[in-house]
């Protein structure tokens, strides 16, 4: 049987794990939540969105990005509270 030369692999350095982002600020209306996110630019702060639907079932709570009918006036209510949350940010002194 021939050798086979061996190969050498290279264990590429372990990263450390970064933190995970949390929002600047949440809002909650029933089942509904708003995560407002902070980005620092050249330009100053910009600032983005995420919106969710929790739930619960068999296994414990969970969160979704998907809406019913019945959740868009509640979501129109939460979306315009989000924005004024960010335009009053945006106003004070840096």
């Amino acid at each position: 049987m021939a050798n086979k030369p061996a190969t050498q692999t290279q264990q590429q350095p372990k990263a450390a794990t970064p933190t995970p982002r949390k929002p600047v600020h949440e809002l909650r209306l029933g089942r509904l939540k708003a995560a407002i996110w902070e980005n620092p630019t050249d330009n100053g702060v910009r600032y983005n969105v995420t919106f969710a639907r929790l739930y619960k079932d068999d296994s414990g709570w969970h969160s979704n990005d998907s809406f019913g009918v019945d959740d868009l006036l509640g979501l129109a209510k939460l979306v315009d509270q989000t924005h004024s949350w960010i335009v009053q940010k945006q106003q004070e002194p840096e």
